[in-house]
């Protein structure tokens, strides 16, 4: 199955898991909206990295704004996006993968 994806460094991928980080930040917009596989990315070598970690669903973007910045577990920067996600589900299995940037397929 072929899924939407996108990798975070690390502790950051595993925060989106444990439901502490439910803002993600970008410097870029994006039109997707729906399910998205967090995979933490192989930098730095902070356990677990190069694999796919859980599913969120993606639910709205906005200019990122100062009450983001705990949600977001970083301060507000010039350019930001706020990625609003929710409805974690963990992966019943870390699956090894070679991230690339921005959103990519995922064959899971």
């Amino acid at each position: 199955m072929t899924r939407k994806a996108i990798s975070l460094k690390q502790p950051f991928a595993n925060w989106v898991c444990e439901g502490k980080k439910t803002i993600e930040t970008r410097t870029w917009n994006t039109k997707h909206r729906g399910d998205l596989v967090i995979c933490s990315s192989q930098n730095p070598k902070i356990k677990p990295h190069g694999k796919a970690l859980c599913v969120v669903e993606l639910v709205d973007t906005e200019p990122m704004k100062k009450e983001h910045e705990t949600d977001a577990c970083c301060k507000l920067y010039p350019g930001a996006w706020a990625w609003h996600l929710r409805n974690v589900r963990l992966l019943p299995k870390q699956v090894s993968i070679k991230g690339t940037l921005g959103i990519y397929d995922l064959e899971i």
